[in-house]
């Protein structure tokens, strides 16, 4: 059964409980380098499973979804309440070929995406984090929620990514 949009929040929000979702993704770069030191090329493009994605695969969607969320956050800024289209992410692990990126190209661009979007989040006004966009799932979602929710994203992802390589280990 395929998870709601509400469930899916907060899932993500489960993640980021009781943190800082600023420092945590300030944090994130430097964790995903630690998680992937080592990881040869052939490692990362190994599926867990069929249907699960492959280290470089969820690097690669990190990092294309680190894209979608600097332009949504822009988008809202420039035109508050401005529609925000969702994406189904397996069409674009198939469509936009995650099984052939190079994986540290996907970690370069995952982190100066990360610190491009950091910094302009620390020149917004309070006024500013309460903008909102219309998602085309989740309904209205403010800056701030963005945020929240690609933090979240971001510590799921590290996760998985522990438990593939915790399981090749064994």
């Amino acid at each position: 059964m395929q998870e709601t949009a509400e469930q899916y929040r907060a899932r993500m929000y489960g993640h980021v409980q009781g943190s800082d979702p600023l420092k945590l993704q300030a944090a994130a770069p430097a964790r995903l380098a630690k998680l992937l030191k080592g990881v040869s090329p052939a490692k990362a493009r190994k599926r867990p499973a069929p249907d699960k994605w492959s280290i470089a695969e969820i690097v690669a969607h990190i990092a294309d979804t680190e894209l979608v969320g600097g332009y949504r956050i822009r988008a809202i800024l420039g035109a508050p309440g401005t529609q925000i289209m969702g994406f189904d992410q397996d069409a674009w692990v198939t469509a936009l070929h995650y099984d052939k990126r190079d994986l540290k190209k996907s970690f370069e661009q995952y982190r100066a995406l990360r610190e491009a979007n950091l910094a302009l989040l620390k020149t917004l006004t309070p006024e500013q984090w309460k903008h909102h966009g219309m998602h085309s799932e989740r309904g209205a979602e403010t800056v701030e929620t963005i945020v929240r929710m690609f933090a979240g994203h971001d510590l799921n992802h590290f996760q998985q990514i522990e438990r593939i390589l915790a399981a090749k280990k064994k």
